[in-house]
């Protein structure tokens, strides 16, 4: 009973960040290396003075970037969201920013409450060293329209096997995507954005990869329809660089008190 009034009292807050995540082994805390997480729940215990639990929106792979990731967490008193914003961007290295920190309903969570995230995936079919550490680079120009045909084939389908990681901890493999597309941003500058209730361990690294196939002229559409239904991680083609791979939006509804 004790613990429970303690947890009715608890203030929950939200905390909006993006990182390069190079230097990371992903987003979730890893017994073998730096992990996001980790020097992010680091930062935040040492100004609040008090052990700290976050809980992240989803987790990204090792190397992958995050324009935003949402995190929450949970305190017995009130704190000012703009100081500790300003703090942690202090005392953060250069490779992890945060934009806001704001009170929340007290079972807001950032996790389970999340609608959908959107991921992007860039490529670039020029040399170009100021996209070189945050591009696939590419020395062929595929065919965007047939990769534009078959991303749509994955709104049609729910059961992701084919692009999920081997021996995850999952319950399930379906997700509801709902949108997926190639667009031109430049002159041999192109990106490939994906939106979904939720996302599987590899499986936008999975979905490009395969995708490119297709571009390449080495996977026919039919082809890549029957890599979905086959529901086998082999069928499916390799899993691209997680440099250019970024986490860059994370919708919610009401979640404020």
């Amino acid at each position: 009973m004790q613990q429970d009034n303690v947890r009715k009292m608890a203030h929950r807050y939200f905390i909006y960040l993006s990182y390069d995540g190079a230097a990371y082994h992903g987003w979730q805390v890893q017994p073998n290396g730096m992990s996001v997480q980790e020097r992010l729940t680091q930062s935040i215990s040492l100004l609040l003075r008090q052990e700290v639990k976050l809980t992240g929106a989803g987790r990204t792979d090792a190397g992958v970037n995050a324009r935003l990731m949402v995190a929450h967490f949970d305190v017995e008193a009130a704190i000012d969201g703009p100081w500790l914003v300003d703090k942690l961007n202090r005392l953060l290295p250069q490779d992890i920013a945060v934009q806001q920190i704001r009170e929340v309903k007290p079972d807001a969570h950032a996790r389970f409450d999340a609608l959908w995230r959107e991921y992007q995936y860039f490529v670039v079919t020029r040399k170009d060293p100021f996209l070189r550490a945050y591009a696939l680079r590419l020395y062929k120009e595929p065919n965007w329209e047939l990769m534009n045909q078959a991303a749509g084939m994955l709104l049609e389908y729910t059961d992701f096997t084919s692009f999920s990681k081997l021996h995850t901890d999952v319950k399930t493999n379906n997700c509801r995507v709902m949108e997926a597309r190639w667009t031109q941003i430049s002159e041999g500058y192109w990106v490939f954005t994906i939106r979904a209730d939720r996302f599987l361990r590899n499986m936008v690294r999975a979905i490009v990869g395969t995708l490119l196939q297709v571009g390449q002229g080495q996977l026919t559409l039919e082809g890549f329809r029957r890599v979905i239904e086959q529901k086998d991680r082999c069928s499916a083609g390799d899993s691209v660089e997680g440099k250019a791979l970024f986490l860059t939006d994370i919708g919610y509804g009401m979640i404020e008190n």
